[in-house]
């Protein structure tokens, strides 16, 4: 594999073989000669191969190895041509990041933080298999699968503000409810308001840094105040809608899949009816996320109103997606283009003026939230006409494994994560001490890094820095 340096952050494997279009990758020069860092720059250059693939193929400098296409990949099919992939999108269907802003100070909180904590920890059921006390029947999971985030807010979980600070407004559509299977049903009865496992997290944090005063204002940021960042997705119901398809792409469409450099990345032509229907499916599980992640936010306010008064506030401020594949225009080469853009641990990141944006953001750009894990650092960005421009409107989604689960057991024992992250003053609940040694900061890159890379590109713009203060594991 041919790596050539375009520029400092830019790094290209140029077009052979069976590859339709270039691949880029951006990085540093560390990261780039990297063993783990070059198997996944394998899976990138297989996803440039892909039938209609248009420009080329991305990596944002959070790839690691995942499924078929690697975590922190873009690529862009033209609708026509082009095909949507499982693969693309994840096992997790709208796996994102949701960011809340209290009118509390560190020093407000800093004494009741255990008590915080785990009170959240009480009111947020989190772990593998975690079931909530919302149980929903089949013809109420449908409305849910269609409605989004709005059922929600409509149920009593959340505030009719909040819709305005979600991508896509908590809702995504076309979503029928028609293509999602039995078995997806029954995974999602119970499981909405549960934080799941893994690298998911609830994080109360505190603003550190700023680097944009105006822009960290009309968030209302400063340095010390108290943040709430959710990390989650669609649990079991978005699992089992991603085995459903890759099943039945395998099953239907063997002639179409012969030729795969590798098997994990079954796909259907986008205007197949097949790929229609698992876009629909795949939206219905995002819709299921939205709603997730908004019936959290508002456990967690719960859960602060019980800790500190119900006077206190917690405001949303921005809910995004960050393994998705959505239907978008861009100019290619002088020609407008509708294009389906895949984002598999890649944040959308659209600039100022951008119809897409949400009308409380238009005017400065959408917010772009790039979390660490645990003992490390998270960011709010905002995304930049140059994303647009060059990178399908993405930017990276987070610090991204540099270390296998296993190995991060193997190297690390339970007590010695805790006491290193005692050692910083966070507070730390988590529903299993393997899972605890499995995310622990060491087996993530650098996320001040990664942020680094994606503003000195341009792709986002920095606005603030928070670190975590009290920490809800599954």
């Amino acid at each position: 594999m041919n790596v050539v340096r375009v520029d400092k952050y830019v790094w290209k494997i140029p077009k052979e073989g069976k590859m339709k279009v270039d691949a880029f990758v951006f990085t540093d020069s560390e990261s780039v000669n990297d063993p783990q860092f070059r198997e996944a720059m394998k899976q990138l250059v297989n996803v440039a191969t892909l039938p209609g693939i248009v420009k080329y193929a991305l990596a944002m400098p959070d790839i690691h190895w995942g499924y078929g296409f690697p975590i922190g990949g873009v690529a862009a099919f033209d609708v026509k041509e082009g095909i949507i992939s499982p693969g693309g999108v994840g096992f997790d269907i709208n796996c994102g990041v949701r960011l809340m802003i209290t009118d509390l100070r560190y020093e407000d909180v800093r004494d009741k933080m255990r008590k915080l904590v785990e009170t959240i920890y009480e009111f947020v059921p989190a772990g593998v298999g975690s079931t909530g006390d919302i149980v929903l029947g089949k013809k109420s999971l449908r409305k849910v699968l269609v409605e989004g985030a709005v059922w929600a807010v409509k149920a009593g979980y959340g505030l009719d503000e909040d819709l305005e600070k979600i991508e896509d407004y908590g809702r995504i559509q076309p979503a029928d409810p028609n293509y999602v299977s039995e078995e997806a049903f029954e995974r999602g009865g119970d499981e909405l308001g549960t934080l799941g496992a893994g690298n998911h997290f609830i994080e109360v944090q505190m603003v550190e840094e700023v680097y944009d005063e105006e822009l960290a204002r009309s968030f209302g940021l400063e340095v010390g105040s108290v943040t709430v960042m959710i990390h989650s997705g669609s649990r079991g119901f978005g699992h089992q809608v991603a085995t459903d398809y890759i099943r039945l792409m395998r099953d239907k469409l063997k002639e179409h899949n012969k030729d795969l450099p590798d098997k994990q990345l079954i796909n259907a032509p986008f205007e197949h009816p097949l790929g229609q229907a698992y876009y629909s499916a795949m939206n219905c599980a995002a819709n299921y996320a939205f709603a997730n992640r908004e019936i959290i936010g508002h456990l967690v306010r719960k859960a602060f109103w019980k800790v500190f008064g119900r006077e206190t506030n917690l405001s949303l401020i921005y809910d995004v997606a960050h393994n998705i594949a959505k239907l978008e225009e861009y100019e290619i080469d002088g020609k407008r283009m509708k294009l389906v853009v895949h984002r598999k641990g890649a944040t959308r990141s659209l600039g100022p003026g951008n119809e897409k944006i949400p009308e409380a953001y238009r005017e400065i750009g959408q917010p772009v939230i790039i979390p660490g894990d645990m003992g490390t650092a998270s960011y709010l960005l905002v995304g930049t006409r140059k994303a647009e421009e060059k990178t399908f409107g993405s930017t990276a989604h987070g610090a991204g494994r540099m270390l296998g689960r296993s190995a991060a057991l193997k190297r690390w024992s339970y007590r010695e994560v805790l006491s290193a992250l005692e050692g910083k003053n966070i507070v730390v609940m988590s529903k299993s001490k393997k899972t605890l040694v499995e995310e622990a900061p060491e087996a993530y890159k650098d996320v001040d890094r990664v942020v680094h890379i994606v503003h000195e590109l341009g792709i986002s713009r920095k606005v603030a820095r928070m670190v975590p203060v009290g920490v809800v594991k599954g």
